[in-house]
């Protein structure tokens, strides 16, 4: 049975019951905290899900670490490497400066690392697919009339009319929107499962800003993840 656990007002999971006991044991998990499984009306203690199986609670339970910005590391923590942290503003500059090229660049690095913390991710799959689209829909364009494209979704554009680059320039963007989904989706079930902080993600924000309002967050998480190795030294 899978297990989902609550702590003030935030739900995470699932776990498995030998998650809970690992969790439990390095203290990520209080046993005062509410979990309910699949087949389970009502959310009871961890204590009493565990049962028996509650190995005695370490010193640190006593008096909970209260770490800055609400990060605790979790157990295991240090296997996962903290995420690209490239300050959103200066990707948005670089991005802006080459014609939106960086930006393709960064997405996959972003999306390989998430590929490392999840080995089921497809996301690096998807935005690689579409970069590579996107360099086909060059070599189809009309050469004769490409222009830069500025703005937000800066690129290149041609003004006139090629069906076989219009229709793997379509292909491409829909492959890219795929793309940002499917990290979107695993950004928020990395970090609200193993590195549980709660993330949540919105749908419009995705859509329009992708990976610059990925990069906000990851640095977000990044500063509360420094700010918690820097005290936990300090507060324990």
């Amino acid at each position: 049975m899978l297990y989902h656990v609550s702590r003030s007002g935030q739900s995470y999971g699932p776990y498995t019951f030998e998650d809970l006991q690992k969790y439990l044991a390095s203290g990520n998990i209080l046993p005062t905290d509410l979990a309910r499984g699949e087949s389970m009306s009502e959310w009871l203690p961890v204590s009493q899900i565990l049962g028996g199986s509650v190995a005695a609670p370490p010193p640190a339970f006593a008096q909970p670490v209260a770490y800055p910005g609400g990060y605790a590391p979790p157990a295991g923590a240090g296997a996962y490497p903290d995420a690209p942290d490239l300050h959103w503003g200066l990707v948005l500059l670089f991005a802006f400066f080459t014609c939106s090229l960086f930006m393709w660049v960064w997405n996959i690095i972003v999306a390989s690392w998430m590929k490392r913390v999840q080995p089921h991710s497809k996301a690096v799959f998807y935005y690689a697919t579409a970069a590579a689209l996107f360099v086909l829909q060059i070599i189809f364009a009309d050469h004769s009339n490409m222009r830069f494209q500025p703005g937000m979704h800066m690129g290149w554009s041609s003004y006139g009319f090629h069906p076989v680059s219009s229709v793997i320039g379509l292909v491409a963007w829909i492959v890219k929107l795929i793309a940002r989904f499917t990290l979107r989706s695993e950004l928020e079930e990395h970090y609200n499962t193993v590195e549980p902080v709660g993330l949540s993600l919105n749908g419009v924000m995705t859509f329009f800003f992708g990976g610059l309002y990925f990069q906000y967050h990851l640095n977000r998480i990044n500063e509360m993840k420094r700010m918690a190795r820097y005290s936990a030294p300090l507060l324990r």
